[in-house]
Formats: C-alpha cells, sequence, structure tokens
C-alpha cells in the first residue's frame, strides 16, 4: 500500500464499498453485460485508476508505474508461461505425438466419463502441482475438446476439477511461501498444510462425483461410481497424509500420480456396462505399442523434470542476490515511482517449459526447428489478445494494492470479530478473483488473517488456510483462469460464458468452506 491511508472517507465500511466497485463491476460485465473479456477488463481498469488516484489518492505517478508492472507481469511470466505451454502442445500435435497421446487415453476406456475422471481430474491436478499458472487448464482443456468434448464445456469441467489442487500448485508454492511472511504466532508453511487437511479432503472427494454428473447426471455417478470411488480415495486419501507429514511441495504431484495409475489399472478388471460419449458412436481407437506411447507422452515427462529442477532450492539460488547467475534477473525501478521491478529471465517457468519444447523439436523425427518456431509465431499471434487482457487485470489487482483499496476490503471483513471465521475465505475469494494466483492472495491477505485471528482469539493458521482454500474456489470465476481456459480451446470472446457456467459452483464451494471454516473455528484454538 502506498497512501497514507485506506479508508479516505474516514468510515471504513464506505471506503471499503467503492473499494469493492472493480470486483462487482467485473462480474456485471461478465455476466449481466456479457460483454468480452478483454473490453470487461480494460474498461475496468480504466474505472479503477480514477477511483485509485482521485479517491484514495494514489499519486499519478504510483498508478501508472502500478499499471506498468500489472503489464509486465502480465508478459512476464504469465504470459510467457501460457505461450510454452500451448507451444508444447503444438510441437506434439504437429509432430503426432498427441494422436498417439490421445489413443493411449482412449485405449484406457472409451467412456468419456473415465477419460474426463483421467485428464479432467488426474492429469489436471498432476500439471497443476507441476507446473500451475494456467498450464493444467490450458493442456487438459485442449485434450477433452480432441477427445470429443464441446470445447465450452471442456473448459467449464477443467475449471472446477482445479478446485481439487488449487492449493497446492508449482511445488506447493501457494502454502509454501508463508515461511518467507514472518508471521509469528507459530503459523508456518506446515502448520497451515496441516489445517488444510480438515477442509479439503471433503472438497476433494467431491469434486470427481461432481464433474461426471456434469456430463452425465446421477445416472452417470452411478454407472461409474467404482471409477469415481478409486479416484477420489486414492487422490484424497494420499493428499492428505502429505499435507499433514511432508508439506505442501508433492501435495498434487504424487496424489495425482498415483490415483492416474490406480485407475489404469482398475480399469483393466472393471469397465462400465454401458459406454458413454456426449456423441452418438464409438470412436475407432488405434492400438500403439508401449515404446509409441512413452514416446507420445515424452514432451510432459520432459516439462514435468524441468519444472522440478527449476523449483528446487539449490537451483533457484543461482538466481539469488551473488548467485552464479544473478546476472539474469532484470532488477528496475520505475521512474516516476517507488515500485520496483524485477524480470527472471532464465529462472522462470516459462523457460523450463521452453527447454523441454526445444528438445522435443530437437529429438523428434517428425519436426524440425524452423517448423517448430513457426508454430511458436502462430502461438503469440493466436493468445496476444488474452495476454492484453491478463494485463489489464493484473494492472487492476496492482492499483487496488498500491491503491489502499484491497487493503480495505480486507480491514472491512475483519471487523466482524467473531463472525470472521465464516468471512474469512471471502477475503481469499476475493484475492485470487483479482490477482488469478492463490500466492498473491496468500500475500495480500495472509497477515490481515493472522491479525484478526489473535484479535478474536482462533488459530491463525487455521484462518490462512481457510484464506487458501477460499482462494482455490475463485481459480473457477478468476478472469485470469477463464481467459487462459477459452483461449486454450478457441473460444476467445465467451469469457462470459464459461464464467456463468461455472460461477454458482464457485459460489457453492466458497459457501462450504465458509460454512466449514466458522464450525472448525470453534474447535480449533
Amino acid at each position: 500500500m502506498l497512501v497514507s491511508t485506506y479508508d479516505p472517507f474516514q468510515h471504513l465500511f464506505l471506503s471499503a464499498l467503492v473499494a469493492s466497485i472493480p470486483i462487482l463491476l467485473f462480474l456485471l460485465c461478465l455476466t449481466v453485460f456479457k460483454m468480452k473479456g478483454i473490453y470487461a477488463a480494460l474498461v475496468n481498469l480504466g474505472i479503477t485508476f480514477v477511483i485509485v488516484l482521485f479517491i484514495f489518492k494514489l499519486p499519478i505517478g504510483e498508478c501508472i508505474a502500478s499499471i506498468i508492472q500489472g503489464i509486465i507481469q502480465g508478459l512476464w511470466p504469465i504470459g510467457y508461461i501460457i505461450v510454452m505451454a500451448v507451444w508444447l502442445y503444438k510441437i506434439t500435435v504437429e509432430s503426432g505425438k498427441f494422436d498417439v497421446l490421445r489413443g493411449s487415453i482412449a485405449g484406457i476406456s472409451q467412456d468419456q466419463r473415465i477419460q474426463l475422471l483421467l485428464i479432467g481430474f488426474c492429469f489436471n491436478a498432476f500439471l497443476e502441482g507441476a507446473a500451475g499458472f494456467g498450464v493444467p487448464i490450458a493442456i487438459c482443456s485442449v485434450l477433452l475438446v480432441s477427445l470429443g468434448f464441446e470445447p465450452l464445456r471442456a473448459a467449464m469441467l477443467c475449471l472446477i476439477a482445479n478446485a481439487a489442487s488449487g492449493a497446492f500448485g508449482a511445488i506447493g508454492i501457494p502454502v509454501g511461501i508463508i515461511d518467507t511472511f514472518g508471521l509469528g504466532e507459530n503459523v508456518t508453511a506446515q502448520s497451515v498444510s496441516i489445517m488444510t487437511a480438515y477442509t479439503l479432503p471433503i472438497i476433494n472427494f467431491t469434486i470427481p462425483f461432481l464433474i461426471v454428473w456434469l456430463i452425465d447426471g446421477l445416472k452417470g455417478v452411478k454407472e461409474v461410481f467404482p471409477a469415481i470411488m478409486v479416484t477420489s480415495v486414492t487422490y484424497t486419501i494420499l493428499q492428505a497424509i502429505i499435507t499433514i507429514f511432508l508439506g505442501p511441495e508433492l501435495a498434487d504431484i504424487i496424489p495425482a500420480l498415483v490415483a492416474m495409475g490406480g485407475l489404469a489399472l482398475f480399469l483393466r478388471k472393471w469397465q462400465p456396462k454401458h459406454v458413454f460419449r456426449l456423441h452418438a458412436g464409438e470412436e475407432e481407437v488405434k492400438k500403439y505399442s508401449f515404446g509409441e506411447i512413452i514416446k507420445a507422452w515424452m514432451p510432459f515427462y520432459l516439462l514435468t523434470i524441468f519444472i522440478l529442477i527449476w523449483s528446487l532450492p539449490m537451483f533457484k539460488g543461482l538466481f539469488a542476490s551473488g548467485g552464479l547467475l544473478a546476472a539474469s534477473v532484470i532488477k528496475f525501478m520505475i521512474p516516476g515511482s517507488s515500485i520496483r521491478v524485477t524480470i527472471d529471465i532464465v529462472g522462470a517457468t516459462g523457460t523450463a517449459i521452453l527447454v523441454a519444447a526445444l528438445i522435443t523439436i530437437g529429438t523428434t523425427e517428425a519436426m524440425n526447428m524452423r517448423g517448430g518456431f513457426g508454430l511458436l509465431k502462430r502461438t503469440i499471434r493466436e493468445f496476444w489478445i488474452p495476454i492484453v487482457m491478463i494485463c489489464a487485470i493484473i494492472g487492476i489487482a496492482k492499483l487496488m494494492t498500491y491503491g489502499g483499496l484491497t487493503a480495505a476490503l480486507g480491514e472491512a471483513v475483519a471487523t466482524t470479530g467473531g463472525a470472521f471465521p465464516i468471512l474469512s475465505p471471502i477475503l481469499g475469494w476475493i484475492g485470487v478473483f483479482m490477482t488469478g494466483s492463490v500466492v498473491n492472495n496468500n500475500t495480500l491477505f495472509a497477515p490481515i488473517q493472522v491479525t484478526a485471528a489473535k484479535i478474536i482469539g482462533t488459530n491463525p493458521s487455521l484462518l490462512v488456510a481457510a484464506n487458501t482454500a477460499g482462494g482455490v474456489m475463485a481459480k473457477l470465476v478468476s478472469p485470469q483462469s477463464i481467459v487462459i481456459a477459452t483461449a486454450a480451446v478457441g473460444v476467445t470472446g465467451k469469457e462470459a460464458d464459461v464464467t456463468k457456467m461455472t460461477i454458482k459452483y464457485s459460489f457453492a464451494l466458497l459457501a462450504f468452506v465458509c460454512i466449514w471454516t466458522f464450525v472448525l473455528a470453534m474447535f480449533i484454538t
């Protein structure tokens, strides 16, 4: 916050009401006014700029610098990650690997409810744990479309399924980052990780049932009940054990891999009596050898391996001050402001995906560098509008943070005293809706959650865990997530439609987290 006060009206709730305008207007633009995402983002950016400049009194230089910082971060690392992930996908398509990969999934089962569990839930969670930052939404929604799912429905299903893994995306960073805040009160990444085990297992267990119900109703749930149980039980129990005893880093990766492998093995002995397909007729499945399947999945193995390397503390240390590659990190102050920008060229997650893509091109006979970079050019051309929208959204988030709007909202909610636990997850929902990131959400609101917990005598780690869980429920409708999903399946401009399809599930899951947190707060001190 770079303003003297977050309460310009000397009335906290009035200030908070004004501070909520960008959030409320964004929702209205996408749902009621049915505006395209890019227009909604640009309109809200302008309105937020006016509110911050004239009402909250953020100096003009800081206002402009906030937007510049948002644009830079929208391009790097977020836009960079999205372009690299989709480029890797296009390479697998152009080289023929994607057909083999798709066939390997269809070969396990032609039932699209089973395919949804394998890709929409398990592979989605695995990629969330390994990469995060929109990679699972982009890749899994495209996979589902290639298997016969309608684009908008595929986007919706992947967004909803992501509610089971979003808290531990990108090697558990959303929770792991807690250790860098120095919050005191014994609030650590491990303590918060343990507290998530009181809430997230219930959601994790439910999501596979929900996504199958969404495509085939109660009848479908009954017909594939054994497969859903294998997926839900395996993933839920393993993630709970890992979060309690090991921490957040592997809480998505290992459960997702084991659940996917367990489901594949189970399906060797059991298949649903009725093969469900969204469109009539069975797809002709070509058989592939084990070696062909291994080669087809290689780009995603490489993706995982390099992202894991990039996430290692030892590797990250190379880019820290005094590290061997510290010179590759660009740092500067935006002129006319006190806002700093850091651009990590080599250490960015997108670079890990870039390396995976280059190795895939180099080891694929059907692909050469010229053709590969032609695909990169096409990817950039297709994604420039979504990336501009993301830049605008992050610009809004930066304006709200530096202008005190976020603080006003947080402080207003924290004044509710004993009722705060039921509202605690809402702060997380707001944080992720505006920033698209559970990491940023915890950065913004974890200190407020701890302060409120001390005031009302509640376990602070519980409220930070609630902040995390509430934030995950906003990923279903966060404009960044929506843009990534629609762009990946080729329906850019349909952001309002996807938002309307997912928002009721976001609110329903948030309501559960709110009520359950209130109940837990009465017993956990």
